[in-house]
């Protein structure tokens, strides 16, 4: 019989784990939105290949691009920018 408060209380964290992770995920997801849409406004329409470098990036990253797009005028700058800032 003891073994069941434990088991729910793994059960418990969990759940509220799985739950942190959905949050995390649909920020960054907001995030990349909202940077892929910054930039196809500010420097035209970007290339697949550089979608998918964008998307592969940390929260922390698509915030500094965020502010590093603003000084972008062409997509070379932003090969650049993703050169110099990747993992």
């Amino acid at each position: 019989m003891r073994l069941k408060p434990l088991y729910q209380k793994d059960r418990e964290q969990a759940k509220e784990e799985g739950r942190q992770e959905g949050r995390q995920e649909g920020r960054q997801q907001g995030k990349q939105n909202l940077i892929l849409r910054l930039l196809n406004r500010r420097i035209g329409e970007i290339d697949a290949s550089l979608i998918e470098q964008i998307k592969g990036l940390s929260i922390a990253q698509l915030e500094n691009l965020g502010e590093a797009l603003l000084d972008f005028s062409s997509v070379n700058d932003l090969e650049i920018w993703l050169n110099q800032h990747s993992e």
